[in-house]
């Protein structure tokens, strides 16, 4: 599928869930989420099966499933299953928070699920609690490490850069690199829960390579991914900045997301979206809803200036 400015759409991130078991202070309210989807409101795992079959056969090749968080939707491992004997699927993938990962990445990889991205933010456990409000540091090291064992790789580790909390621990997380796991950085985005608390704790990603100087760049090896590599001398491991706010990346954008909801996101930094579950219980054309819809993609997100989106990001699926 391509959309009107000739970009090749490949790419499907889908919401399994709005729930999760942390409450990450850029993500969620405190109390988690007041007004919870009720059952017939969200897509039945049998329906996500049956979208991600038609996305597939349309020319989705890559698949990453995302929250809330994934694993704690029952169920998750027997739909990897199904998802992975797919004809066409090349990439199935996850981000997960880790805290269940742990005692999953064994079935995880039996099912098919090719690698995942576990966020991270943190390495201190006083720091850690107070960014996910909840959750066990070492459960998520664990989990890091059997991912790794079990082969879900190259593992890569997301970092939500946040100033005055973790922005000294730059040169710790970018020792994981020393380990053969990727570790990306990304720009606080003014989204949901986190547009006004990105003002006061944004920090840019050129911060990194201030604090980290040798850090060498590398060449791209896909130009759709939003992430710039650089790595640290003779070290397996890459570093990837994300730059959302101070340096788009929507010129080779190639994915859209699904939320929980059954909602066709095509932009992540826009609220317009495309009701796929209610054309689906309605017996609607769904392979000719998500092409026309496709068509219609927006050429880029919004700029620094303009109001950006008001749903969190559990709601929408990262």
């Amino acid at each position: 599928m391509r959309d009107s400015f000739g970009r090749k759409i490949n790419y499907l991130r889908i919401s399994l869930t709005d729930r999760c078991n942390f409450r990450c202070i850029y993500c969620m309210p405190e109390g988690g989420i007041e007004d919870k989807l009720r059952h017939e409101d969200m897509l039945s795992l049998e329906e996500i099966y049956v979208l991600i079959k038609d996305f597939v056969e349309l020319g989705i090749d890559k698949i990453r499933f995302t929250g809330g968080e994934p694993l704690v939707r029952k169920g998750v491992v027997d739909l990897i299953s199904k998802v992975s004997r797919l004809e066409g699927v090349k990439d199935l993938t996850m981000t997960t928070n880790g805290q269940l990962l742990k005692h999953m990445a064994k079935p995880l990889k039996e099912a098919g699920l090719n690698r995942v991205n576990i966020s991270l933010d943190t390495l201190d456990p006083v720091k850690f609690l107070e960014i996910t409000r909840c959750g066990d540091l070492n459960a998520v090291l664990e989990g890091i490490d059997e991912a790794v064992n079990v082969g879900l790789t190259p593992v890569k580790i997301n970092t939500v850069l946040i100033g005055g909390i973790n922005d000294n621990e730059i040169r710790d997380l970018i020792d994981f690199t020393k380990k053969g796991i990727d570790v990306r950085f990304i720009e606080l985005m003014p989204i949901g829960e986190a547009a006004g608390f990105a003002e006061e704790r944004f920090v840019s990603n050129d911060f990194v390579l201030e604090t980290v100087g040798e850090l060498i760049p590398i060449e791209r090896e896909d130009i759709s991914s939003p992430a710039t590599y650089y790595a640290l001398p003779g070290v397996k491991g890459k570093v990837g900045l994300i730059n959302p706010i101070t340096c788009k990346f929507c010129a080779n954008c190639n994915r859209v997301r699904l939320t929980s909801t059954g909602k066709l996101k095509l932009c992540l930094h826009s609220d317009r979206e495309i009701d796929l579950k209610f054309a689906l219980r309605n017996d609607r054309n769904i392979k000719k809803i998500i092409k026309s819809s496709i068509w219609t993609k927006e050429e880029s997100h919004h700029l620094e200036d303009e109001q950006y989106i008001i749903r969190n990001m559990n709601q929408i699926g990262g």
